[in-house]
């Protein structure tokens, strides 16, 4: 069977997090980086992950840990800042736009807290050792030199009561996002976590897309980083295991929702979809304001 485009560039373009070591990436990188935590309500993690990545600075392998707190009552803040994290205010961030609309909104805002010539988004949620994302998300952008965009996917195993399901995690991931990609844009289909909140790429990149506000924003990535760059600018990288938090189902029923309403915006944008969907709020590319 001839071998599809997904299938070809799944086999060339997917990375183990193992061949790039913080010290592998600290000798090879020659662009500044910084990783970005988006954060809201996340005492219960946000120590423990900010004090794994500090090292980093020290190895060589990162200058900055930021994390972009949403104004959190339950003390993320002054726990990120303890353990070595610069902390800001995503409502400080481009004020003049109003109100911050979601997790989307807090990364586009971001920008403007560093100048850092790669980003490296990571979730403020997670439990368990990410010092290794960090790392594996910068090698193909830092050590393979032809990458401008990276995703991390990994297993998520779901713990219901006394129960562990290995590959229970990522729901709307498995039911939403994959089959929509799979079907509307199949050169995708070889990503394996689309919904990630796991991101590494090119500040140059990230400052030409817009950011879908909410929930939507992964998808909305993928879909826009693949017609601005290519595929072929694009890989992922295999983390072993993400754990944090689920979602109740009727959470996971809007955010599903939403997913599906990104995906049917950038159809109707190209054509591919006359009936129109609920508008998604986004955030204009930089450089568009940039050139205003």
């Amino acid at each position: 069977m001839t071998e599809t485009k997904s299938e070809r560039w799944t086999r060339e373009r997917s990375f183990h997090h193992s061949r790039f070591p913080p010290g592998r990436v600290a000798a090879e990188r020659e662009c500044s980086a910084a990783v970005v935590l988006p954060a809201r309500e996340c005492a219960a993690s946000i120590g423990a992950v900010v004090g794994q990545l500090t090292p980093l600075i020290a190895a060589g392998a990162v200058d900055e840990i930021l994390v972009v707190d949403a104004a959190s009552v339950d003390g993320t803040a002054r726990l990120a800042a303890a353990a070595g994290a610069r902390v800001v205010q995503e409502d400080d961030l481009l004020a003049e736009f109003g109100p911050v609309m979601g997790k989307g909104d807090a990364m586009w805002r971001s920008l403007a807290a560093t100048d850092a010539e790669v980003v490296c988004f990571l979730d403020a949620d997670s439990h368990g050792p990410v010092a290794h994302y960090v790392s594996g998300l910068l090698g193909p952008l830092v050590c393979e030199r032809d990458a401008d965009f990276v995703k991390g996917h990994y297993r998520r195993p779901l713990a219901l009561a006394q129960v562990r399901v290995e590959e229970g995690g990522g729901r709307v991931n498995h039911l939403t996002a994959r089959p929509a990609l799979a079907l509307f844009y199949p050169e995708l289909a070889g990503f394996r976590q689309p919904l990630a909140g796991e991101v590494a790429a090119r500040r140059s990149l990230l400052e030409e897309i817009p950011f879908a506000a909410g929930y939507g924003v992964e998808v909305a990535m993928l879909i826009d980083v693949c017609r601005r760059v290519g595929l072929e600018r694009m890989a992922q990288v295999d983390l072993d295991e993400h754990v944090n938090s689920h979602q109740p189902i009727a959470a996971l029923s809007e955010m599903a929702q939403t997913v599906l309403a990104t995906v049917a915006e950038r159809l109707r944008r190209e054509g591919r979809l006359a009936v129109e969907p609920s508008r998604i709020v986004e955030r204009p590319a930089h450089a568009a304001l940039a050139r205003r």
